[in-house]
């Protein structure tokens, strides 16, 4: 059996038509699209809209300071006669281009830079969505946890916003992760809790890993813990117990899958 994998594809659709290629099949572990493009201002909905030296202002700011980098966002939005409209839009021409290139079967998971109430649009033979649910490929159990966790004792944030990450509480990504039982390969976009899993090396802080998960992979005695969600990260992998923990790549950046033999 061969499987390849994908994790941070943000938008990059050419190389995700390819990714499948020889595959038996092909896992998408999440951000498929390309909301703010750090690499190619003009790109992505912030730079389709606002044009690239606003969204150079937003990743200075972002680097500087979060808060001033939200309250910026909040003023572009203002300046849209409907934000929500405006951005949904794009989105779904994103992921038209996407889900349409893919023609492998296909097992996916939303990253926190998707939009999970979309991706039912999208559904069809060959192309799985999960989230919380585990499936059986070549004999092994594939379980699938989608998102990014929040720290603990941050709260989601509710009301209506134009655009909003996929981001849960611990206790609701634990809740998803229990729900897939036994697997033999842990398909998340998020890494486990471990530093040299989510430090950025570039982007110089640490991303929020999940405790629930390194929790469980302890307890378990899986053959791979696949995820992406943190680009230029210390170490692309780590073994924890008999689990190969491995950080599958930033396939925006690499346009190469992350291959799994057995």
């Amino acid at each position: 059996m061969r499987v390849h994998v994908v994790s941070d594809v943000h938008g990059n659709v050419e190389a995700l038509a390819r990714a499948s290629a020889g595959a038996d099949a092909l896992v998408v572990l999440g951000d498929l699209l390309d909301i703010v493009d750090y690499h190619d201002h003009e790109r992505g909905v912030l730079g389709r809209l606002f044009g690239p030296d606003r969204v150079g202002t937003f990743a200075r700011l972002r680097r500087e300071d979060g808060r001033r980098a939200a309250a910026y966002v909040r003023s572009l939005w203002g300046e849209l006669a409907d934000p929500a409209g405006s951005v949904d839009e794009l989105i779904r021409e994103q992921y038209d281009l996407l889900f349409g290139a893919l023609d492998a079967p296909t097992y996916a998971t939303p990253g926190n830079v998707d939009a999970p109430r979309l991706w039912p649009e999208y559904a069809r033979e060959g192309l799985v969505m999960l989230d919380g649910q585990s499936v059986d490929l070549g004999g092994l159990r594939f379980g699938f946890a989608g998102g990014a966790v929040l720290p603990p004792g941050v709260a989601p944030l509710t009301g209506p916003a134009p655009w909003r990450a996929y981001l849960r509480t611990p206790e609701d990504f634990a809740v998803a992760l229990d729900a897939l039982g036994e697997v033999d390969v842990w398909c998340t976009h998020v890494p486990p809790a471990l530093d040299e899993l989510c430090y950025d090396v570039v982007a110089r802080r640490v991303e929020v890993g999940s405790e629930g998960l390194l929790e469980r992979i302890r307890g378990q005695r899986a053959r791979w813990a696949l995820f992406g969600h943190v680009h230029q990260p210390w170490s692309a992998r780590a073994r924890i117990g008999v689990t190969d923990c491995v950080n599958v790549g930033h396939f925006q950046r690499t346009a190469s899958p992350y291959v799994l033999h057995w």
